[in-house]
């Protein structure tokens, strides 16, 4: 089992809309970074599990819980000119970006803020891809012991 970190902005995409959508499962689409790709398209798995984070907000926050229900297939968005992550150089025969479905397993009750994980920065968390300077990945990998002792907050 692998564990990531998802970030959306809330006026783009919240945990709210992903549990609004049917069985709570929406695909994750528009990423459009190749390192945050690669780890969608080559490391992720069905069932992996992954922090849902509002990015860009008063509050920064890990808002909730995500299971990966289908693995990586290509971005239909990147084809569609009329969509806002379409992509003229992304070609269906050989698709540049991926996306992978996933499922809300839960919303958190009091969400995990960015100023609590910062206050852990050095100790358990001080290797956390989110805390380190200048990353913007949308897609993060999170360690079994990052995952653990962030649940456990």
């Amino acid at each position: 089992m692998n564990y990531w970190l998802f970030k959306s902005e809330p006026g783009e995409f919240s945990i709210d809309d992903l549990a609004s959508r049917p069985r709570k499962t929406e695909h994750w689409d528009g990423v459009r970074n190749y390192q945050a790709r690669n780890f969608m398209r080559d490391k992720m798995r069905k069932h992996d599990l992954g922090f849902f984070y509002h990015s860009s907000c008063a509050e920064p926050a890990i808002v909730g819980i995500v299971r990966v229900t289908k693995e990586a297939y290509p971005d239909h968005t990147a084809f569609d000119p009329g969509d806002k992550h379409f992509d003229d150089k992304s070609d269906p025969t050989s698709p540049r970006w991926f996306m992978v479905d996933v499922q809300l397993v839960q919303k958190l009750d009091v969400p995990i803020t960015l100023q609590t994980l910062k206050s852990f920065n050095n100790r358990a968390l001080r290797d956390f891809a989110l805390l380190k300077r200048g990353n913007r990945l949308s897609i993060m990998p999170v360690t079994k012991s990052q995952w653990d002792f962030i649940l456990g907050l």
